[in-house]
């Protein structure tokens, strides 16, 4: 949530400028975004996504010891840190508000990081150790608006299978189905470029027409 409100601010301040440096009448706001969760999503019994700063082993068994449900692990030869769930976004739970908005002539920026994760019903929402995957909340809140068309913007400039060798193929265009099966043989590699290649195709699928 601090991350949404201090980027936000950041983007807001560079587009409503160069808007205005455009002659371009439209408003900009941020949305500190919430995205509902399954609090029985499987993904909270197995924490994969590492977050906050890094300590010894020592200190982290510590820590562990002290708090049960904490989980820390080593981090790539950096240290240990603490790794929480990440679950698949449900709900985008101010979606009314961003319609709302985009309806007033508004740019919206929202669900920064991923949404700030919160389990529970529309009256009574409680937030949790989390953090949800960008790519699938950028899918939840393109079918939430009624987008026609999905972006996801990358460091590199294609899809491609065998990345990084000698044998790599950029992908022009890729049907639903063989992005599915490219990903099951995991050509996409699981942290990297497969969450957004799957979230493009959940999101495609979601309605008639649709494009990513």
């Amino acid at each position: 949530a601090m991350s949404q409100g201090y980027i936000g601010y950041h983007l807001q301040q560079g587009l409503l400028a160069e808007l205005r440096a455009e002659g371009m009448p439209w408003h900009v706001a941020t949305v500190v975004t919430q995205v509902r969760v399954d609090q029985d999503d499987p993904a909270f019994a197995r924490p994969t996504k590492p977050i906050g700063g890094f300590c010894d082993e020592a200190t982290a068994r510590a820590r562990m010891a002290a708090e049960p449900g904490l989980v820390m692990v080593e981090d790539a030869g950096r240290g240990w840190r603490r790794v929480v769930a990440s679950p698949r976004p449900v709900e985008i739970v101010e979606a009314d508000s961003i319609l709302n908005l985009l309806d007033h002539e508004f740019i919206v920026i929202a669900c920064g990081g991923g949404g700030v994760p919160v389990v529970g019903s529309e009256g009574v929402l409680t937030g949790v150790p989390a953090v949800i995957d960008k790519d699938f909340s950028s899918a939840a809140l393109a079918d939430a608006v009624g987008a026609d068309y999905l972006f996801i913007l990358t460091a590199v400039d294609k899809v491609s299978l065998a990345f990084g060798t000698p044998e790599q193929v950029d992908l022009d265009e890729l049907d639903a189905d063989t992005a599915e099966r490219y990903a099951a043989e995991g050509q996409f590699g699981s942290g990297s470029m497969q969450p957004k290649v799957l979230a493009a195709v959940e999101y495609v699928r979601g309605g008639p027409g649709r494009r990513a």
